[in-house]
């Protein structure tokens, strides 16, 4: 079922819907997959397969992320990170009881930066979970997996289509509850106009190609969400399949302020570069 939330800020008005959906999946026993669709952070985490306690570990990131969201109003990129910061040192503590744990993690969120800038996205990753933007007809990756196979592509020794099969498909780089420190990568984007996110685990985007996203999406299913996790089903969904879809709708509601440049730098919040440590 879709949720539907209207943000009123000092410049703008952002609408938005979500739908959510996470399967088992075909050869998996448990769902260790976790979403989190609460306005105006929205996230899906996904459990280190074959390690202890991978389904409590994507349930602590959503938890702590939860716990940062207030009502009616955007978040900031600094409550994000803590969040995560938390879920972190969670998961780690588990290693001195003889556990072993990790998710991974990616999202959206609507963040206000300043009372003179206009609302923006914040997406962020750590591992190789997904975040795309579908604008017009044009679907695109935002993220970057953090995975041995993205990395050697990075390097140009391995095509994307042979990374689809390459031995080390299925090793993550970088994950939550796994080392002292969990930085996660972001980007940040103006909300403006029409823009749908989809977020989902690795279990939907190895299940079909990206033009295959896309055009599920463009064909305006009811519920987008049951639509692209349904097509990893039938598939053959080998790993547990998780989708958050976000459309929003950003309107200007006042004129520019005087003196103010949407072209000014972030600072410390500007885009990110790939990172392989």
């Amino acid at each position: 079922m879709a949720t539907r939330t209207t943000f009123t800020l000092p410049r703008s008005r952002v609408d938005i819907t979500v739908t959510g959906v996470t399967d088992v999946g075909k050869r998996r026993r448990v769902n260790e997959d976790s979403i989190i669709m609460a306005s105006p952070i929205f996230a899906v985490a996904d459990g280190m397969g074959g390690h202890q306690r991978g389904d409590e570990a994507s349930r602590v990131v959503v938890e702590q992320l939860q716990l940062s969201v207030r009502p009616g109003e955007p978040t900031s990129p600094e409550v994000v990170f803590t969040g995560i910061t938390a879920a972190n040192g969670r998961i780690l503590a588990w290693a001195e009881d003889g556990g072993v744990a990790g998710s991974t993690v990616a999202g959206v969120a609507l963040v206000s930066l300043s009372s003179q800038a206009d609302s923006h996205w914040m997406v962020f990753n750590i591992g190789d979970s997904r975040v795309y933007l579908l604008e017009g007809q044009q679907l695109r990756q935002i993220t970057v997996d953090h995975s041995a196979v993205q990395e050697l592509i990075d390097q140009g020794s391995i095509s994307p289509s042979e990374a689809a099969t390459h031995p080390q498909r299925n090793v993550v780089t970088r994950a939550v509850g796994v080392e002292s420190d969990a930085d996660p990568d972001v980007w940040l984007l103006p909300a403006g106009g029409h823009q749908m996110f989809i977020i989902c685990s690795d279990g939907l985007s190895r299940e079909m190609p990206d033009e295959e996203i896309r055009q599920i999406l463009l064909s305006a299913p009811r519920d987008p969400s049951r639509a692209l996790v349904d097509r990893a089903l039938e598939a053959g969904a080998r790993d547990n399949v998780s989708a958050v879809v976000l459309d929003a709708l950003s309107v200007d509601t006042t004129p520019p302020s005087p003196g103010y440049h949407d072209t000014r730098g972030l600072g410390a919040l500007e885009e990110t570069l790939p990172r392989s440590t």
